[in-house]
């Protein structure tokens, strides 16, 4: 829905009754919303809101109303009334207006101006001891979409990453390499940096399993074996040695970690995600404790017999939550404080948005009380956690610790080399280029899995199949790709120089192409509610409705066969701004869209 004729009819709306009836009406109570397709009209006011000041029944108040928009704005041409719901259709020439307005603008849909304020958003937020997996691909895809989507809805968007890079998960994978790494690396081992450190991560668990069982078998009771197992008991001396700065330990540790980010890297490049500012929580932490303390010494917290540091939440509905150990090292809530701390002083945003899980929405909820209410920050006011649901797989829940995660490396890889095979069996690339193929490759797998994961509402649980992902049919990327490629082949056989060709006679628009020229309008909009629920789906399934329509009027309507020269130069240039509406809604889930297929 444009912005600019709602605004417009919002604007007579308020005239209405401020004239008629010495009433104002605020212009966010005026609701007007997109006819319903088996109902006559373009848009549709709500008017039971209005009984109360017209003292008139809906159906009554709608009527004078429809008449008052039909006499007062030009681009109204009739309107009906259906149980209270005015139904007000617009000029064709506004449609065709429409048309030639947008057939140049690339950016149709997209907003180049951050008019709308700063909007810092994490995502990723992996830990060094493993690589990015499955879960990891849905949170990276989904954070990164969300930030394109702010940013085209006119935000200025910081997109920053926490590399969890310290902490009792980090020592147990560091450990596991000194003890029966015999000094691999990278290069010796043939894996990636991440991978490799995930390897000792899932023989550390193995080993420390190993040693409860053999306590369990000395008549140790379970829990007290999980807390009394050597190996457990050296990680934590670690990790306190880490944190007194212990120069054999730092040096392993920052050895290590390089490993990782090297890897990360590597993946980030191939999924397409990028970031303006990474922080690391081993530079995050010690803030974090700073505010601890402060908080500690003005009585906010409290410290108990064994020094550890706790916050009292229980008048707040909460529980009390750890804040520092008892041997002074920090947990997340600390590191966590001290980030945000961090981010604010940085790019001192309106919000902060952190795209987690939600399993940790205990967290934020901790997080977001402790920094507003309890030690007074106004700007953790802003802080929203957009948490999502779980990826499943259809043999089940994935575990780190036990190696059974799906791969984001070895996912796309095979989302790749599945495109491949569909694409090479269908013929598809029998003229392309061998450099052409493998580019188109990639399109399509990377595309599939992306767009299966996002058109999904982020707040629900997910089941991935990579088969149904890449399906030519249905709803999914290479379906909308497809008719990416058709309408690019179309247009490019038409000849049509869209930059001399900026007039349409409206009286040759018909019904199918009012509908799709409709849906077209509608793309502004769609952009800003799914920036305003932070909701790449509410982009992909307009994709692929439009998508759906589009091929419906490919099929009903002749184009390049049509004999009325300024019917084929409309049809053309609907098909034209479809294809922008594709490329531009398939760019903000980061997905690229191939001319040829």
């Amino acid at each position: 829905m444009s912005t600019y004729i709602t605004e417009n009819i919002k604007q007579n709306i308020q005239e209405y009754f401020t004239s008629q009836y010495q009433a104002n009406i605020a212009i966010e109570k005026i609701v007007i919303q997109k006819t319903k397709s088996d109902f006559e009209g373009d848009f549709t006011i709500v008017c039971f809101s209005f009984t109360p000041i017209t003292k008139k029944s809906p159906d009554i108040s709608a009527n004078e109303l429809g008449e008052y928009l039909v006499e007062k704005n030009r681009l109204v041409v009739k309107y009906n009334v259906i149980k209270g719901f005015l139904n007000i259709t617009l000029s064709l020439s506004y449609w065709s207006d429409f048309i030639s307005s947008n057939l140049s603008n690339l950016k149709f849909g997209l907003k180049t101006e951050n008019s709308k304020g700063r909007i810092v958003i994490e995502y990723s937020s992996p830990n060094t001891n493993k690589p990015l997996h499955l879960g990891h691909v849905r949170n990276n895809l989904l954070g990164h979409s969300v930030a394109s989507i702010l940013k085209a809805d006119g935000f200025d968007v910081k997109k920053v990453n926490l590399i969890n890079d310290r902490g009792i998960h980090i020592c147990k994978s560091m450990l596991a390499w000194m003890k029966w790494g015999n000094q691999e690396t990278p290069e010796s081992s043939g894996l990636k940096g991440d991978h490799l450190i995930g390897k000792y991560y899932v023989i550390f668990d193995q080993k420390y399993k190993e040693q409860i069982k053999e306590l369990v078998a000395t008549g140790m009771v379970q829990e007290v074996a999980e807390k009394q197992a050597p190996l457990l008991i050296e990680a934590q001396e670690m990790l306190l040695k880490w944190e007194h700065n212990d120069p054999e330990v730092r040096r392993i540790w920052e050895l290590l970690n390089s490993w990782v980010y090297d890897g990360f890297e590597f993946t980030y490049k191939q999924m397409g995600i990028s970031f303006d500012k990474i922080y690391y929580e081993s530079n995050t932490y010690s803030l974090g404790k700073s505010l601890v303390e402060d908080g500690l010494k003005k009585g906010i917290f409290n410290q108990r017999e064994d020094h550890s540091v706790w916050a009292d939440l229980t008048n707040d509905g909460l529980d009390e939550k750890l804040l520092l150990r008892g041997d002074g090292t920090s947990v997340y809530m600390t590191q966590d404080l001290g980030t945000a701390q961090l981010r604010n002083d940085d790019y001192s945003p309106e919000k902060m948005i952190y795209v987690v899980g939600n399993e940790q929405n205990y967290h934020f909820d901790v997080l977001k009380l402790i920094l507003h209410k309890k030690l007074g920050y106004e700007w953790a006011g802003g802080i929203h956690h957009l948490s999502y649901g779980m990826v499943e797989l259809p043999s089940g829940k994935m575990k780190s610790r036990e190696g059974t995660v799906v791969d984001a490396d070895e996912l796309m890889l095979a989302m790749i080399e599945e495109a491949k095979l569909q694409t090479i069996e269908k013929g598809k690339t029998d003229q392309f280029s061998p450099q052409e193929a493998t580019e188109l490759y990639r399109m399509i797998g990377l595309g599939a899995l992306k767009y299966f994961i996002l058109k999904v509402d982020p707040m629900k649980n997910m089941m991935f199949n990579p088969e149904q992902s890449i399906e030519l049919t249905g709803n999914t990327a290479p379906f909308i790709q497809y008719t990416h490629a058709r309408i690019c082949s179309l247009l490019e056989k038409s000849g049509v120089d869209f930059t001399i060709l900026h007039h349409y006679e409206s009286s040759k628009l018909e019904s199918a192409e009012l509908a799709i020229i409709r849906q077209l309008h509608e793309y502004p909009s769609i952009i800003t509610e799914a920036s305003a629920n932070y909701s790449p789906a509410v982009i992909a399934n307009y994709a692929f409705e439009l998508v759906k329509m589009y091929n419906s009027f490919y099929q009903e309507k002749p184009i390049l066969k049509e004999e009325d020269q300024e019917k084929k130069n409309i049809r053309l240039a609907i098909s034209q701004i479809t294809r922008i509406a594709i490329r531009n809604s398939m760019f903000l889930l980061g997905i690229d869209v191939p001319s040829k297929m």
